[in-house]
Order: C-alpha cells, then structure tokens, then sequence
C-alpha cells in the first residue's frame, strides 16, 4: 500500500462514513475505491465491511449518548435482517467477479437514480411494537439479504421501508439505520474472514477515516439542508466511478 493510497482510505472512508449515517451511498465510494487499488471484487466487498462494522459502532455510541430511543424496536427490526445478510454474503461468496462487477454497476446506478426521486414529507409518527407487521420483517430481510450481498445503497432501501412504510422521520430513521446494519453486518463480515476475503490493513485504514465521519455525520442529523449538500456530492462523484468501471 503506497502513502498515496492510505490517504485516500482516509479521505474516502471519512467522507462516506459521512454519507451513510445523513444520508445513503457511502459504499459506492468505498467499495469500487478498494477495487481500483486492485483488490479482487470479493476481497474489496469483505474488506469494505470492516469499515461498516467499525463506522456504524461509533455512530450508534454517539446516538445514544446524543439521547437515541428505541433501540430495543430497532433490535427487533435487525433479526430477520441478520438472517437474510447471512443468506446474501453466502451468495456473494459464491458469484464470479466479471458478475460482481456487473451487478455492481448496474446497482450504483439504480441507487443513484433512487437517491435524485424527491422525498415528499409525510406525516410522521413514533414507531411502536404493534406496528411491526410480518410485510415490515419481510422487507428487513430482504434488506439484510441485500446487504450481505453488496451493502452498495442500502441506505435508500432503510428509507423506503422506515420513512414510507412505517412513517418514521428521517432523523430517527438514520439511527434505527445505522444501529440495524451494524447487527447485520458482523455475521456477514465473519463469513467473508471464514473465507480470507478480507484484507484488514485496508479495512482498518478505512474504518479510521470513517469512524470519524460518522461522528461528524451524528452531529448534523437534524440538518436537511446538510443532507442535501451530501445527497448531490455523493451523486456526482458517483458518476465518476460508474464512469470509471465501465471504461475498465
């Protein structure tokens, strides 16, 4: 690993640590990032977890001490989770990487697109544990299927299911978010370790950068026009790296 490459872990991690606590996208900067320093598809997808794990417990630790309620729904909401990221990183484990690359593209410009849809406001309302209906756990597992397969975008997904089903606001949104996919996503890491697809020198540099962006990203959690800044930032450099994948 050159110096130049550990300051862009830095840079990257730290901004999509950011991004995936505010908003949704982070890792479609991480993920192809670790590919363009020639990590094969499977390894970077192992490796991009550690960051994951590491930025979403530094997030739900500042939640919480920021005054987080509802952790216990939000465990509820993370075991079918847990069970379909399970089902996912098994698959992932199991696809070619010419297929990798390819969903992979074809999934960073589906959420790309998702990401620009306008969020109407909605009527919103505290969750409670009646309101956990068997369609509410089926799209969790679902999620959690998703994203032990890629994780690339799930935050949109959490948006979809906690703001437009359930009716959540979008703050409390973000914490049931990242305290769900830090569950879902130490099972899933450990099956890719299982299978040495993991590089932890990358992944902690990463996790370093994105620890930090996480706190940052608590700190702003009720400021929309800052998720909107995030929104359009993620968005162009996004671009880039589809760009950048199918000029291989």
């Amino acid at each position: 690993m050159t110096l130049v490459e550990a300051l862009a872990l830095l840079l990257i991690g730290s901004l999509a640590g950011f991004i995936n606590v505010l908003s949704a996208g982070g890792s479609m900067l991480t993920l192809p990032l670790l590919m363009f320093m020639e990590l094969p598809p499977q390894v970077a997808n192992g490796t991009n977890r550690v960051s994951i794990a590491l930025q979403s417990v530094s997030a739900v630790y500042h939640f919480v001490r920021a005054g987080a309620h509802h952790l216990g729904l939000s465990l509820r909401l993370a075991l079918p989770a847990v069970a379909g990221s399970l089902a996912g990183a098994w698959l992932a484990l199991r696809t070619g990487d010419a297929l990798f690359e390819a969903i992979l593209i074809v999934v960073m410009s589906g959420a790309a697109l998702l990401m620009l849809l306008p969020q109407a406001p909605l009527d919103t309302r505290a969750l409670t544990p009646a309101r956990l209906t068997p369609a509410v756990y089926l799209a969790m597992f679902a999620i959690g299927l998703y994203g032990g397969f890629i994780q690339v975008g799930v935050g949109v997904l959490f948006i979809v299911v906690l703001y437009r089903m359930l009716r959540i606001d979008l703050a409390q949104v973000n914490v049931f978010k990242v305290l769900i996919v830090l569950i879902y996503t130490l099972p899933a890491l450990a099956l890719f370790v299982l299978n040495d697809q993991v590089r932890w020198g990358y992944g902690l540099l990463m996790a370093a950068g994105s620890m930090t962006g996480a706190w940052l990203a608590v700190k702003v959690n009720v400021s929309p026009r800052g998720a909107l800044v995030v929104r359009w930032l993620t968005l162009a450099v996004i671009a880039a790296i589809i760009l950048r994948l199918l000029l291989g």
